[in-house]
């Protein structure tokens, strides 16, 4: 799931990309439309290098009374402040104009349906097609944020020029808005970082075209590889939302803390699980391709010949915290040989009989409501409802047909179907789930189904060496599931341990007096001490 974060397919008919001389019969059109819907015009200056092409995106919300922000943001934890509309522009040339429908595809109505009022808004073309997994992306286009007023009749609104190009982010560059000791920290972590950028046969074959697999190798304070000393080693598994270019934040905290003595030396490797559909969660997929197969056989491989790794699986680490918790969940389940264990924070759902609240092996179980029509509820804070799983599928479902959470599940666990994309759960019109879908999930990639039916063969390698950690009031109601798969390992003797943490949210897991991310340090001496058991190391008093 999202550490702080928000597809769909909603068949409204796109009107055609007008551009600057639309031809009689398309003007006709749009007139007609006209009554009951409102265009937003955006404008690419005749500056522009090239043309442009993507998803375009409006984003409009009620302007405050003073300065406009730098951005209008969508953002499920409040799915309905927004209004978001979106077109597919296959072509808009330098100096063109584009009339964009912002009724057609809208959510949680079109423009149309506003009171009466003051509006910001902002146009963003999504050139990649990625914006619903982590908001702009190096290259897309975004105009200034524009105040409008919207009346009753249909009046001309102001042409939105689409004047700033996205540019890359430099990872060792921290924003300006980060603060000034932890932008010291991913600074001072650079000297001991190593990029990972290493071809995988099985991806390239997959895809037919060469995949690079991501990611950075922070090494411990006194590190040098012409001496004998081997590490323990942990691969840190991000979240959705996230990549390696935005995980060095995290890298700078860890490096700091070796530094210090606070978390013991060890080796830690931040592989990517990023992908155009969402998270790739390092599972074999027929859609995302052989993720798993190319961590475990080529890429954990070559690291180990690079580095200086202790080559015993009892000295190899897993951690990840969210979608991550689940990718770490599935390698040490799927490939229990390879690694000494795992430990996954607020994990996204590994008993589907709770995925988020719904059992989706249920006779004509719904996504959208339970059998009496209560909504499904997706997200939650403070004992309160704040988004329905159906207000983040249809917002999802505007921000692009690929990239977004609900989306991302489908991409690993679904089978291909008939048209070549992964066959969705449930109907994103009427909420209900395919039950071949919800079979199919449950044979490939129910962790509670897979790990209780093939017990036998996995006890040996696997006892023992899951650890899970949870929120009782997880922002995505994760508790649950963490809950089922307790008890359906209970009766194996597993040895699994699971702590349930009283009170804590997705986001507020990790935090302990006077320290943010405290939870990754109790995990790094836990994992260290399961690695050495006889080390005279201890971890300082804080």
């Amino acid at each position: 799931m999202p550490t702080n974060r928000r597809t769909a397919w909603l068949c409204a008919a796109a009107i055609p990309l007008l551009l600057a001389a639309p031809s009689l019969a398309v003007a006709d059109s749009r007139f007609q439309l006209q009554q009951t819907h409102r265009f937003i015009t955006v404008h690419l200056p005749a500056t522009a290098s090239e043309p442009a092409a993507g998803r375009l995106l409006l984003f409009v919300a009620p302007a405050p009374k003073g300065a406009l922000p730098d951005a209008v943001e969508a953002d499920e934890f409040e799915p309905q402040s927004v209004t978001v509309a979106a077109q597919d522009v296959p072509n808009l040339p330098p100096g063109g104009t584009a009339d964009i429908d912002a009724d057609a595809q809208a959510y949680p109505a079109g423009i149309s349906k506003l009171k009466p009022g003051d509006y910001m808004v902002q146009a963003v073309l999504d050139t990649r097609h990625d914006f619903a997994y982590g908001g702009p992306a190096a290259g897309d286009i975004t105009s200034d944020v524009a105040r409008i007023t919207i009346k009753a009749d249909p009046t001309a609104l102001p042409v939105l020029d689409l004047t700033h190009i996205v540019p890359p982010r430099d990872p060792w560059n921290p924003p300006a808005r980060m603060p000034p000791a932890m932008r010291a920290t991913v600074i001072a972590a650079k000297a001991n970082t190593q990029p990972i950028n290493f071809q995988s046969h099985v991806l390239t074959q997959f895809f037919g075209r060469p995949i690079t697999m991501h990611g950075w190798v922070l090494t411990p304070p006194g590190y040098n590889p012409s001496k004998p000393t081997l590490y323990p080693t942990i691969y840190l598994i991000h979240g959705y939302g996230a990549s390696y270019i935005t995980v060095t934040g995290q890298i700078g905290y860890i490096n700091a803390a070796m530094a210090k003595g606070e978390i013991p030396p060890m080796i830690w490797v931040f592989p990517d699980q990023s992908s155009p559909t969402g998270t790739h969660e390092f599972a074999d997929s027929v859609n995302n391709g052989p993720w798993g197969q190319a961590l475990t056989t080529e890429l954990i491989p070559a690291l180990q010949s690079q580095y200086r790794m202790e080559p015993a699986p009892s000295e190899r680490f897993l951690v990840g915290h969210s979608s991550g918790g689940w990718a770490t969940l599935w390698l040490q389940t799927r490939y229990p040989a390879l690694f000494g264990g795992c430990w996954s924070t607020a994990p996204d759902p590994s008993d589907f009989h709770d995925f988020i609240n719904i059992n989706i092996y249920a006779p004509n179980a719904n996504a959208y409501h339970a059998p009496d029509g209560t909504p499904t509820p997706l997200v939650r804070a403070d004992g309160k409802v704040l988004a329905t799983f159906q207000e983040v599928a249809q917002l999802e479902a505007v921000l692009g047909p690929t990239g977004g959470q609900l989306s991302s599940f489908n991409w690993v666990f679904s089978p291909r179907g008939p048209d070549g994309t992964p066959m969705p759960l449930f109907n994103r019109a009427t909420g209900a789930i395919n039950p071949a879908v919800a079979a199919y999930w449950k044979t490939h990639y129910d962790i509670a189904n897979l790990v209780t039916t093939h017990w036998p063969e996995k006890q040996h390698d696997l006892t023992g060496k899951i650890h899970v950690i949870v929120g009782t009031a997880d922002t995505f109601y994760l508790d649950g599931p963490a809950h089922r798969l307790q008890q359906a390992l209970a009766p194996l003797h597993t040895g699994a341990q699971f702590t349930f943490i009283p009170g804590r949210t997705h986001m507020t897991l990790y935090q302990k007096p006077n320290d943010e991310h405290g939870l990754l340090k109790d995990i790094a001496w836990e994992v260290y001490k399961t690695a050495r058991p006889n080390t005279k190391l201890s971890r300082p008093t804080e």
